[in-house]
């Protein structure tokens, strides 16, 4: 069997030929190639899960062999990476020619203003761009791309847990936290997490097929590659629940804040009848199961209002309301305000109502 061609080799072509790396799909028959720019205190999930997707995909079994995907991890320097739990990553090379890879792939950290800017990782941010080799943040890596000077007019993909930094650092720019990831061509951008598993299988399915990216993921145990606009999952916590039958309950209408679930489809769902469901609700919570899943819903909107740019009436169909008014009249009886004088309030950086957390006590062995 013909071993492919080492990365390094076909780099050095592209710089004798001088010609950026064309875009590649899994008819061509080359390996994979990505080099990973990691920052200072990079996250380790969104890193381990990206690269371990390229792993599983490049051998067969549980080999490791770089074989159908190449990877370089790089560093200012060449200095060991050292992630924000303290684990390092060595070996590390220093920064390559952008024409050796695929896609350049940036993993960011934890974002402290009193860190330097690493101006080294910028500029050769920059060179990979004027190769053009695409760009791809993942999570906190959208930073450095804006700093770069790389993301002007474009939209960003982040997490709702760093939009409000994002937005009050770089006004001008669009953050996206309603989905995992986003291709804009040249530049892909990643919430992170474990969304990034589901972009590196994108990219693989792209470039080597799709029989390779489920290979990837079913070995980690993920069922199937979620897709870019796939809704990120919402910051709603809840106090204890004991009740097992309510937490499974739960779990169902989280899933479907689109929709108005009816209580009796809830019901067959967790094996239970309506007058079960019913009561055991009341019990735990002090309310019903059809008001719980419309406050949630409502509170999803909440959410959205703040952290993304839909309109309302895209917002009320998202959560699952027949129609704007039904949805804005429901929205103020919850939270004492429209929805659009409270998306005007957290424009103003004021929060009403903590777009964060739904509270709702536990009511140990309480009646209603």
């Amino acid at each position: 069997m013909r071993r492919a061609a080492p990365c390094r080799t076909l780099g050095a072509i592209r710089r004798e030929r001088r010609v950026p790396r064309p875009m590649r799909h899994s008819h061509d028959n080359e390996p994979l190639s990505v080099g990973f720019v990691l920052l200072r205190r990079f996250t380790m999930m969104p890193f381990a899960a990206f690269v371990d997707c390229l792993r599983l995909a490049a051998d067969e079994g549980d080999r490791s062999r770089q074989l159908r995907c190449h990877w370089v991890f790089m560093t200012s320097g060449g200095h060991d990476a050292m992630s924000s739990c303290g684990a390092a990553v060595t070996p590390c090379s220093p920064f390559r020619d952008p024409r050796d890879f695929d896609y350049i792939v940036v993993i960011g950290g934890v974002q402290d203003e009193h860190d330097a800017v690493d101006e080294a990782a910028l500029h050769y941010l920059q060179r990979v761009a004027e190769a053009g080799v695409p760009l791809v943040g993942v999570c906190t890596g959208v930073f450095a791309l804006i700093q770069a000077e790389l993301m002007n007019g474009r939209r960003c993909c982040v997490s709702w847990y760093h939009h409000g930094d994002l937005t009050s650092r770089f006004p001008d720019i669009e953050p996206v936290a309603d989905r995992l990831f986003i291709d804009d061509g040249d530049r892909l951008t990643c919430a992170g997490g474990i969304a990034s598993a589901d972009l590196a299988a994108y990219l693989v399915e792209r470039h080597l097929g799709k029989a390779w990216a489920m290979k990837s993921l079913h070995i980690m145990l993920i069922d199937e590659a979620r897709r870019g606009e796939h809704p990120q999952p919402q910051p709603v916590v809840f106090d204890k629940v004991a009740d097992r039958l309510v937490r499974r309950a739960i779990t169902i209408i989280e899933q479907h804040l689109g929709e108005a679930i009816t209580v009796d489809e809830l019901a067959r769902r967790v094996g239970s009848s309506r007058r079960n469901i019913e009561r055991k609700f009341r019990e735990e919570l002090g309310i019903g199961p059809q008001k719980f899943a419309r406050d949630l819903r409502l509170r999803y909107g909440l959410w959205m209002l703040h952290y993304t740019a839909k309109s309302v009436t895209e917002i009320g169909e998202r959560c699952g309301f027949a129609d704007t008014a039904h949805f804005s009249r429901h929205f103020r009886e919850a939270f004492g305000d429209t929805p659009t004088a409270m998306r005007k309030a957290a424009q103003r950086g004021e929060t009403p109502v903590d777009p964060f957390f739904l509270h709702i006590a536990s009511r140990e062995g309480a009646g209603g």
